[in-house]
């Protein structure tokens, strides 16, 4: 088991350190490849031994080895954090670590690898409300393959379509846009992963979690403007005006319910059978 549990979390962490690559580049529509590594503030090549993840960082003290201008902590938390998310997904799916099987070992590939996505998509619609599309498909396609069936399939566009009628016919109500398109594709990999129960109780743990989330902007949108005398008027403006982006609440949606399954499982069984209270 530790082995095992060693080799994820080096997955993880290495794939964590690409994600880095995409939260930076995919945004601004530059190549992932092109330019090589390289310090975003002297622009100098970065060596071989300053890419290694987590322990770079580590080692060069936060600082570029040229310009010792710092470097942002984002790049070893969110690789540690990804080390993590393979980890559990790990412990998971992984039913017997003394028998190799597998199937677990590939799901737990595509689900964690899925997580991995979802973070990164998250990170990038906090900073622009917006992701990129490649990321959407790719996380769709990694639901997909992690369920590998066809109840899969047909709940990623119950989930996803049913999304995508609701969006445009609140869009023709309120004459603006009710959800981004982006959003449509993490419901689909909801329905693709939870199926039908388990999906619409990710969502509502997402809209619970949003709207904490909300509130909390708003009470520091309430202070800013005493802080700087602005008006109640033009608070509710800026409130009004704000986008909360709803990817990340999304994604927390579905790790949260993927990781205690059998609890919401045992949750929804109370709520159908009246023993809730």
């Amino acid at each position: 088991m530790m082995i095992l549990g060693i080799f994820y979390f080096i997955f993880g962490v290495c794939i964590g350190s690409f994600s880095n690559v995409l939260i930076y580049r995919l945004p601004e529509n530059k190549s992932i490849n092109f330019p090589a590594s390289h310090c975003l503030k002297c622009k100098t090549p970065l060596k071989w031994y300053h890419n290694i993840p987590l322990f770079s960082w580590i080692f060069l003290g936060g600082k570029c080895a040229f310009c010792k201008t710092k470097i942002s902590f984002q790049y070893p938390l969110i690789e540690l954090i990804c080390g993590f998310l393979m980890l559990i997904c790990m412990f998971k799916e992984v039913s017997n670590f003394e028998i190799v099987d597998y199937f677990e070992i590939y799901k737990t590939f595509m689900i964690g690898v899925l997580f991995i996505v979802l973070l990164a998509m998250a990170v990038i619609d906090f900073r622009y409300t917006a992701a990129p599309s490649v990321l959407l498909y790719v996380a769709v396609i990694l639901s997909l393959l992690y369920k590998f069936n066809f109840e899969g399939v047909k709940f990623a566009l119950i989930f996803g379509g049913g999304i995508f009628i609701l969006t445009f016919l609140l869009t023709k109500i309120l004459k603006k846009e009710a959800m981004g398109e982006a959003d449509i594709y993490i419901f689909a990999c909801i329905g693709a992963v939870l199926g039908l129960n388990l999906g619409l109780l990710a969502v509502f743990v997402s809209a619970i979690l949003s709207l904490f989330a909300f509130m909390v902007v708003s009470f520091l949108f309430l202070l800013k403007s005493k802080k700087n005398n602005i008006k109640s008027n033009t608070q509710n403006q800026n409130i009004s005006q704000y986008q909360m982006p709803f990817i990340p609440f999304l994604s927390a949606g579905l790790f949260v319910v993927y990781v205690f399954e059998d609890k919401c499982q045992l949750f929804l069984k109370m709520i159908i059978e009246g023993n809730l209270f």
